[in-house]
C-alpha cells in the first residue's frame, strides 16, 4: 500500500546502535558532490522504508554506490515498519544519516522531525553535481518537485527533503470492462453518477477505496478542480473560513454522494490488513473506480482477475467541463537527520540516487524518480500511468503546512479519517465540515 498502509514488504535490518560505534572521522570532500580526501573508509548508515517496489532495489544502489565511492561502507536497514526499527535508536540519540520516509505515514515519525526542525538543510545539494556525472542535481529533476510544502515544509524557500519515487495517483479501473459495456470514462461528475446508475443496474458499484488514507491525494485533486491552485493554497494554509466556502462545501458535498455508490464491504475492509479485498472488488468487475497509485499494479500483480483485465487510470472528474482536471502526484521523500554524525557524506550519497545508474536500478523495479526524461523509457502500464498528464490533465503537488504540535489536533485525522464514518452513515458532512474548519483554525495559530 502506500504511505501509511502502502508499503509492504521486506527486511533488511542492521542495528543502528553498530553505527554509532562506527569511526566516522574521515573528512569529506564536498566541493565537487562525491568523494573522501583519505583513503581511510566511512560508514554511513542509509534507512529506507520497504515499499511494494521490493528491497533488492536497495541492495543494488548501495553496491553500485559503494563500487563508485571505494572508501564509503554504507549499512542498509530496509523495513515496512521502519519507524519501529529505528524510531527507538534515534530516541536514543542514534540517527541514521539518510532516511527514505515519506510523510503521511501513520506513526507519522517524518511529520515529528519537521515539527520538531529536526531536518537537515539540503538546499546546497540541489546545486552540487550528481555523484559521477557533470549536471547539477537541480538540472536533472523535472521542474516543480523542490517547490513545494512537501519538500519545502516552511515555505522558506530552503528545502529540507528530496523527492524520490513518485507517482501519479487517480482512480484506476478495469480499461476491458468498459470497452466491453460501451461506456466512456467520466470526465465531470455529472458523468460520474450517471455512469454509476449504469452500473448499479448491472450489479456493478461505481466506487471503493483501499483506506481512508487514499482520500488525501483524492481530496487534493478534488479541491484543486473545484476551486484552483490559489484556493487549494489557501485551504494548505489553513486560512480563515476557508473550509466553510461555497468551493469547499462543493468538494463536501460529492464525498457524500459518492457515499451511495460505494461497494457496502468497503468500510468493514478498509483497513491494514484487509484493504486489499477493497483493491480485489475492481479485479473482479464488482467496483468500477479506486483512488490509488501506480503501486497498486506491483501489489496486485498475483491476485485472480477477470478475463482479459487491463489495468486503466483517470484523473478525478471535474465539476463540468469548463474546469481543469488533476491527478495528485504523490512522491516519497529522503532526507538526512540534522542530529545525524555524517551529514556531509550523506549528502554526497544524495546526489548520487539521482545517478543514471541509481535511476536504472530503482526503475527496473517500478520505482520512478522525477527526473528529466526518465517517463520516456517506461512501457507497459507505467508507460500508462506516466503519461496522464500529456492530454491536458494537471499535476497536483504538496500537501498542508508544517505547524507546531497541537496537542490531540490532527488534520489527517479529522479531514480523512472521518471518511469511513460519512461512508457508512454514521457521520453528518455538516458537522465533518465544521470539525475540519476548527481543526484549521487551531494549526493556523502553530504555522512554523
Amino acid at each position: 500500500m502506500k504511505k501509511k498502509f502502502l508499503v509492504s514488504g521486506m527486511t533488511v535490518l542492521l542495528s543502528l546502535s553498530l553505527v554509532a560505534c562506527q569511526s566516522n572521522t574521515t573528512k569529506v570532500d564536498n566541493s565537487n558532490g562525491g568523494g573522501t580526501e583519505s583513503s581511510k573508509k566511512q560508514t554511513i548508515h542509509v534507512a529506507a522504508l520497504e515499499s511494494a517496489y521490493g528491497k533488492d532495489m536497495w541492495t543494488n544502489v548501495i553496491g553500485a554506490y559503494e563500487d563508485a565511492n571505494p572508501n564509503v561502507d554504507v549499512e542498509l536497514t530496509v523495513d515496512k515498519n521502519l519507524e519501529d526499527v529505528i524510531g527507538s535508536n534515534m530516541k536514543a540519540g542514534n540517527y541514521p544519516d539518510v532516511v527514505l520516509l515519506a510523510t503521511g505515514r501513520k506513526l507519522a515519525l517524518t511529520e515529528t522531525l519537521i515539527k520538531d526542525k529536526a531536518l537537515e538543510d539540503i538546499t546546497d545539494v540541489l546545486d552540487r553535481n550528481v555523484y559521477g556525472e557533470d549536471v547539477k542535481v537541480k538540472d536533472k529533476l523535472v521542474p516543480g518537485f523542490t517547490t513545494t510544502l512537501a519538500t519545502n515544509p516552511y515555505n522558506d524557500g530552503k528545502t529540507y527533503m528530496a523527492p524520490m519515487f513518485y507517482s501519479p495517483t487517480g482512480l484506476f479501473y478495469n480499461d476491458s470492462l468498459l470497452k466491453e459495456k460501451g461506456w466512456e470514462v467520466p470526465k465531470t461528475w455529472d458523468e460520474m453518477w450517471a455512469l454509476g446508475d449504469k452500473a448499479k443496474a448491472e450489479g456493478i458499484y461505481l466506487f471503493t477505496y483501499p483506506t481512508t488514507g487514499y482520500f488525501d491525494s483524492f481530496f487534493y485533486s478534488l479541491l484543486l478542480s473545484v476551486g484552483g491552485p490559489d484556493f487549494y493554497n489557501k485551504a494548505m494554509k489553513y486560512e480563515k473560513g476557508i473550509w466553510e466556502t461555497p468551493e469547499a462545501t462543493k468538494v463536501f458535498g460529492i464525498i457524500r454522494k459518492l457515499a451511495k455508490y460505494t461497494a457496502p464491504t468497503t468500510v468493514a475492509n478498509a483497513n491494514g490488513k484487509d484493504y486489499k479485498k477493497n483493491q480485489q472488488l475492481i479485479l473482479d468487475n464488482k467496483a468500477l473506480f479506486m483512488p490509488n497509485g501506480t503501486w497498486v499494479v506491483g501489489e496486485m500483480k498475483d491476485a485472480p482477475r477477470s478475463k482479459g483485465f487491463e489495468w486503466g487510470m483517470t484523473a478525478i472528474p471535474a465539476t463540468d467541463a469548463s474546469k481543469d482536471r488533476y491527478a495528485f502526484t504523490f512522491f516519497e521523500q529522503m532526507w538526512i537527520p540534522s542530529a545525524a554524525k555524517n551529514k556531509q557524506a550523506a549528502k554526497d550519497f544524495l546526489t548520487f540516487v539521482y545517478s543514471d545508474k541509481a535511476a536504472e536500478i530503482f526503475s527496473g523495479s517500478g520505482a520512478i524518480q522525477p527526473i528529466q526524461g526518465m517517463s520516456s523509457k517506461l512501457t507497459g502500464d507505467n508507460k500508462l500511468f506516466y503519461s496522464i498528464y500529456d492530454n491536458g490533465v494537471k499535476a497536483g503537488m504538496g500537501g498542508f503546512a508544517a505547524t507546531k504540535a497541537v496537542e490531540g489536533v490532527s488534520m489527517a485525522d479529522t479531514l480523512f479519517g472521518s471518511i469511513d464514518s460519512i461512508m457508512s452513515g454514521d457521520k453528518n458532512v455538516k458537522d465533518w465540515q465544521k470539525s475540519v474548519e476548527k481543526v484549521s483554525d487551531q494549526l493556523r495559530s502553530a504555522l512554523k
